[in-house]
């Protein structure tokens, strides 16, 4: 549990004292949760209404930016093409790419074509007809970090990319749903595989969505399959990353030699998208739409 006193501000920037704010719902909410030892989260991943506000800001931007992509990712562009463009409109917006120089990463955005999986380097291999992409972009603004990203058809793709596309939007936006204050962080991966083992997809398990927003990774680690440990407990003011993974194969991949691009290891297509939501008293808001 929070260790906070009755007479101190209430953990959710309200203002107010614990005692007349917060402390009644979370004796009922997540005492039965921690005395069967689920992780609590620690204070610092709940967000004011102040830094919640700065995380809406950036994801503004992000926004913007990936409107932008929609209008010229195409046959024909390099995905260094369209790292350069996410670099330009970051750094005109007044922001930086949190990806550049992350832990050696060398450019702004990931750019994931076909069976890479995600953490795709951006390169000068041109997108061709029947390609699919992931492009993945997190800016920060004024220290507030958003993370997200879209799948792109290239040209004519055939049906079973396209629907793996568009299954797994759907399962994004299905783990979103599920999203309520005083859950389990798992009940997301579990919502998401169900679908995923209906349509006979492999939901990628070396890779999770994350809390961000105060920095590009927190706590609490998002999986998308199913698990059945104990995970941490969902609170307002929580802000994370909804970003399944899915493969048209299996769930196994691999790591290249440059130490960052995943690829499927059966060599089938994968395909991601993203969205960054905070937990509200009533359920999740996205703030990256």
């Amino acid at each position: 549990m929070f260790k906070i006193g009755r007479n101190d501000r209430c953990w959710c920037g309200s203002g107010k004292k614990y005692k007349v704010c917060h402390e009644k719902s979370d004796e009922k909410n997540l005492e039965p949760f921690a005395e069967q030892g689920y992780p609590m989260p620690d204070r610092s991943l709940i967000l004011t209404p102040e830094q919640i506000e700065g995380v809406r800001k950036s994801a503004k931007v992000s926004v913007a930016i990936m409107d932008e992509l929609d209008k010229t990712v195409g046959e024909g562009i390099t995905t260094n093409d369209i790292d350069t463009l996410v670099s330009k409109l970051t750094a005109e917006a007044g922001g930086i790419p949190a990806p550049l120089n992350y832990e050696g990463f060398p450019k702004s955005c990931c750019t994931s074509v076909n069976n890479v999986v995600c953490h795709g380097i951006p390169n000068d291999t041109k997108l061709k007809n029947g390609d699919i992409i992931n492009v993945d972009i997190t800016t920060i603004i004024d220290g507030y970090y958003s993370d997200m990203s879209r799948m792109y058809m290239i040209g004519e793709v055939s049906e079973e990319a396209r629907l793996l596309s568009e299954r797994t939007k759907e399962m994004m936006y299905a783990g979103i749903d599920v999203i309520r204050p005083y859950m389990p962080v798992a009940e997301i991966g579990n919502t998401i595989h169900d679908i995923a083992d209906k349509y006979g997809y492999g939901v990628v398990r070396i890779l999770c969505g994350h809390g961000v927003g105060l920095d590009f990774h927190l706590d609490p680690i998002v999986n998308h399959y199913r698990s059945s440990k104990k995970s941490m407990i969902l609170v307002p003011g929580m802000v994370l990353t909804v970003e399944p993974m899915i493969n048209m194969g299996t769930h196994e991949c691999d790591i290249l030699a440059d130490e960052w691009t995943v690829v499927t290891r059966d060599g089938s297509l994968s395909a991601q998208w993203e969205h960054t939501v905070v937990v509200t008293e009533n359920g999740a808001e996205i703030l990256t739409i």
